[in-house]
């Protein structure tokens, strides 16, 4: 991945930041069978199909596939989940569950939309 960096800390976590000029549309990609723990935080977008367990900070567009998986919470600008996430949500923009999405925790997001076949459990906060 270009421009990043990571660091071991003493809690033996592992903080990844991604770095990305504003009119980049790089992607950094989580790919499945990949665990971090600790924070995440990434300038540009990004595809999860691994497992986060943390805080998650994601600058635009955040895109979980269906074996993605976030334990923690995490921010984003825009976001579509195929995956599950265990935390709060919330998504600056639109978040889009699709039909393999499950949410287990609060979402806050100023629009939402919900494929048939998703589920969340929890406070939602639209608007």
């Amino acid at each position: 991945m270009l421009g990043a960096k990571s660091k071991q800390t003493n809690e033996k976590t592992l903080t990844v930041v991604a770095n990305a000029s504003k009119e980049s549309q790089d992607t950094c990609v989580v790919a499945a069978g990949t665990t971090i723990e600790g924070k995440f935080s990434a300038t540009e977008n990004v595809r999860l199909d691994g497992q986060i367990k943390g805080e998650v900070k994601c600058s635009q567009r955040l895109v979980m596939g269906e074996t993605g998986r976030i334990e923690g919470n995490f921010r984003t600008k825009d976001a579509i989940i195929m995956g599950t996430v265990e935390g709060e949500v919330t998504a600056e923009g639109l978040l889009h569950l699709k039909n393999t999405a499950v949410i287990r925790g609060t979402i806050t997001a100023k629009n939402l939309i919900v494929d048939e076949g998703a589920r969340y459990s929890g406070e939602c906060k639209i608007g």
